[in-house]
C-alpha cells in the first residue's frame, strides 16, 4: 500500500510577513455594524459621486464605433491622458509644461500600486525608507509587508520637520552601519494623510539641504494625492519637482484622479524624473497586470476633456469644507478641547488629526477605542501612523463618508467617551 504523504506549503519570507491591512479589518468593522458611524476609512462622499458624469462619459465611449477603449491598453497608460495629466500638473507647476512631460508619466491602480512600484525596485528587506512624522499607514504596513524598516524623520512641537535632530538621527544611523541601506524619502506634502498638515516651502527646501549636506541624495517620493482638495486657497508650495534645492535628486511625484473625483474607478498616476526609475517600474507593473483598465482610463480622459473634472473638484471642496466645520465644531462645542484634546483646524484633504491627553491610550487594542465601537463610533488609531517610537495618545478622524448630521453625531458618541475617561 502506497505511503500517504501528506503535502504543505512553505510560503516565503514575503508571503509569512503578509497580514490583512488594518483599513480592511476597519472597513469590515463598519460595515458588519450599520448603526456604527465610521470616522476610519478614508472615503470619499458617497452623496458627492459623479454618477451622472460617468454614465454620459460611459455613453459615448459605447457610442463610438472604435472599440479601442474596451481592449487591452498601454502598461504606460493612455497617451491622451497623459498628456491632459501633463497639463494639469503645470496648472501647480508651470515649469514643467514641455513637450516631453508626458513621456514622465505612467497610470496606475490608485496611487497605492505606484508606491508599491516604488518600493519593489529600491528596496530589498532590511533597508531603510525615511518617512514623515505622522505618516500615512497603509504605506507603512506596505514597508512592513516587505521586511523595510520606516524611520520616522523628528519633527518640532509643532509638526514642522526637525532639521538639526534629523541631523542627529542620520549620524546615529551612520555610526550604526545603517545609513547606507536607506534608500529613498518619503512624505505626503499637501493637507497630509493623517494630520491634514501641509510642509511648507521652507521646510521643504531645509529638508533637500540636509540630506544633501549627509551625502544622502536618494530618492524621493512626494504624495500628492490630496493637493487638489483644498478648502478655499490653494496651496502656493511648489513641489520637490520645481525647487532648486532637490535638482539632484531622483523624484517620483505621485497623486490620484480618486479622491478628487471617484474612488471606484481606481486611476492613480506618478511623474519619474528619472528614465530608469521609471522604465524599472514599468517592467514590474507589466508583470503586475499588463497595465490598469483601459476603460477606467478612457472614463477618465473623457471627463478631463469635457471638463468634468474641474466642475466635480469645484462641486466638493466646499462641501468638505462644511463637513469638516460639522466635525470640528461639534468637537469643540462638546468641550473635547477642556477635556486636555488638541488638534488643528484643516485647510484642506480629509482628516482631522488628535491629541488626547498624554496618559490615554487610544491604541487599536484599547478599552477605549472598544468603548468608542460599542458607543457607535469608529476612528484610526493614530499609534498605526509612526514609522517608529509611536506615541499612544493621537487619533485620526475621517469627514470624508458621512454626511453633516452623521458627523455631528459621531462627535457626540465621541466625546461622551471621552468624557467619561477624563475624570
Amino acid at each position: 500500500m502506497p505511503s500517504q504523504i501528506k503535502s504543505g506549503i512553505q510560503f516565503s519570507a514575503l508571503g509569512l510577513r503578509a497580514k490583512s491591512p488594518t483599513i480592511e479589518r476597519l472597513m469590515t468593522a463598519a460595515l458588519d455594524n450599520p448603526k456604527l458611524l465610521s470616522l476610519a476609512a478614508g472615503f470619499t462622499d458617497n452623496a458627492s459621486l459623479p454618477h451622472n458624469v460617468v454614465r454620459s462619459a460611459v455613453n459615448e465611449l459605447t457610442r463610438r464605433e472604435s472599440k479601442e477603449t474596451l481592449q487591452y491598453g498601454l502598461n504606460q497608460g493612455r497617451p491622451l491622458l497623459r498628456k491632459q495629466l501633463a497639463v494639469h500638473l503645470a496648472t501647480w507647476e508651470p515649469q514643467l509644461m514641455d513637450a516631453a512631460a508626458d513621456t514622465r508619466f505612467f497610470v496606475t491602480n490608485g496611487s497605492q500600486q505606484a508606491l508599491y512600484l516604488a518600493m519593489q525596485v529600491l528596496c530589498e528587506p532590511g533597508d531603510i525608507v525615511l518617512v514623515d512624522r505622522p505618516s500615512y499607514f497603509v504605506f507603512l504596513e506596505m514597508l512592513v509587508a516587505m521586511g523595510v524598516r520606516a524611520i520616522s524623520m523628528p519633527v518640532d512641537e509643532h509638526g514642522r520637520l526637525n532639521q538639526s535632530a534629523l541631523k542627529q538621527r542620520l549620524t546615529e544611523l551612520e555610526l550604526s552601519g545603517d545609513r547606507q541601506r536607506i534608500k529613498a524619502v518619503y512624505f505626503v506634502s499637501y493637507y497630509s494623510n493623517p494630520s491634514s498638515r501641509s510642509l511648507d516651502e521652507v521646510e521643504k527646501r531645509e529638508l533637500a539641504v540636509t540630506l544633501t549636506g549627509q551625502g544622502l541624495v536618494i530618492p524621493v517620493i512626494e504624495d500628492a494625492a490630496y493637493r487638489d482638495l483644498y478648502f478655499s486657497e490653494r496651496s502656493a508650495t511648489p513641489s520637490t519637482l520645481t525647487l532648486s534645492e532637490w535638482a539632484d535628486f531622483p523624484k517620483l511625484y505621485l497623486s490620484t484622479l480618486t479622491k478628487p473625483f471617484a474612488t471606484g474607478l481606481k486611476v492613480g498616476y506618478g511623474y519619474c524624473t528619472e528614465p530608469d526609475w521609471l522604465a524599472r517600474m514599468l517592467h514590474t507593473k507589466g508583470h503586475h497586470d499588463f497595465g490598469s483598465a483601459n476603460f477606467n482610463q478612457a472614463i477618465i480622459e473623457r471627463v478631463i476633456t469635457d471638463g468634468g473634472f474641474e466642475r466635480q473638484l469645484g462641486d466638493i471642496r466646499p462641501m468638505y469644507l462644511r463637513k469638516m466645520l460639522a466635525l470640528h465644531e461639534t468637537l469643540i462645542a462638546e468641550g473635547l478641547r477642556e477635556l486636555g484634546w488638541t488638534w488643528s483646524k484643516p485647510e484642506g484633504g480629509l482628516y482631522l488629526w488628535l491629541e488626547a491627553p498624554e496618559n490615554l491610550d487610544t491604541g487599536l487594542a484599547t478599552a477605549f477605542c472598544r468603548k468608542c465601537i460599542d458607543a457607535g463610533v469608529l476612528y484610526v488609531p493614530g499609534e498605526l501612523c509612526f514609522g517608529d517610537e509611536a506615541p499612544a495618545n493621537f487619533i485620526r478622524m475621517s469627514f470624508g463618508v458621512l454626511g453633516e448630521t452623521d458627523l455631528r453625531e459621531a462627535a457626540l458618541r465621541f466625546v461622551k467617551v471621552a468624557r467619561s475617561y477624563s475624570v
